[in-house]
């Protein structure tokens, strides 16, 4: 089960990624109401130099559901931390990295530790952190910025879909207020497979807006998998460490 929840929450806007584009900076798309959303979406991003603070994770699959508890560390653009405990004993840890994912489980004694290159491959698709960091503190999992997007206004909030029938379809939604993403949402057909967040609250620290509750739900095929992310005790901009050493005699998992 923590295995799971670990894959879903560092991977799982891997699962479905296609190669994404860089930002120039520049924002494609034409329609004057939605560059300004996007300013505003990019303008008003959340900025810290690191957090910390627990998650409570429950997963829940066709067969059943669990809870477990993270501790979680990030400094921004750098590192994402987790270690998960079980009535109070720690039981797993997680670690990524602009070039690195690496993962172990007590239970089991079993280990990952390898680079973004083994994922991607075993995947099938190319990943990265920033869709990761991005999903984690409420912004848009893609760029914005980088492609042409149907806009639309609407009581919901302000919406943003592409429709690539071949590839995938990419769906966003801001708060019109706070243009932090509502929702988020990526679809395979021709897989049929797909991944959808939801930001239930989303809470203020010391001056900074960050999610509180997070809701992801992947399927494939027939099968769904859900996870309920909430944030709690935040600490913004202070120093952090990512103690991660992998117990000797564990056994490597191999993604071939």
């Amino acid at each position: 089960m923590l295995k799971k929840i670990f894959a879903l929450i560092l991977l799982s806007t891997f699962v479905i990624s296609c190669g994404s584009r860089k930002s120039t900076g520049k924002i494609v798309t034409k329609n004057a109401e939605a560059v300004s959303v996007i300013e505003k979406h990019y303008s008003t991003e959340t900025q810290f130099n690191t957090v910390s603070g627990k998650l409570r994770a429950v997963y829940q699959d066709d067969e059943k559901t669990q809870s477990v508890n993270l501790s979680f560390r990030m400094e921004k653009d750098k590192a994402i931390w987790m270690s998960a405990s079980i009535l109070g004993f720690p039981v797993a840890k997680a670690y990524i990295t602009p070039t690195s994912v690496s993962y172990y489980e007590k239970v089991s004694q079993t280990y990952f530790d390898g680079d973004f290159s083994l994922v991607s491959d075993f995947l099938g698709t190319p990943l990265d952190f920033q869709k990761l960091q991005n999903l984690l503190i409420g912004q848009a999992i893609y760029d914005l910025r980088t492609e042409e997007y149907d806009f639309v206004q609407s009581p919901r909030g302000l919406q943003f879909v592409k429709d690539d029938a071949m590839l995938m379809k990419k769906m966003f939604l801001l708060n019109a207020s706070s243009f932090k993403a509502e929702a988020q949402q990526l679809i395979q057909d021709k897989d049929n497979r797909g991944l959808t967040v939801t930001y239930d609250e989303y809470q203020k620290v010391d001056g900074l807006v960050f999610p509180e509750n997070i809701r992801i739900i992947a399927n494939e095929g027939g099968s769904n998998t859900n996870i309920d992310l909430t944030y709690r005790s935040l600490t913004f901009n202070e120093e952090v460490s990512f103690p991660f050493d992998i117990p000797s005699g564990y056994e490597e998992i191999s993604l071939k």
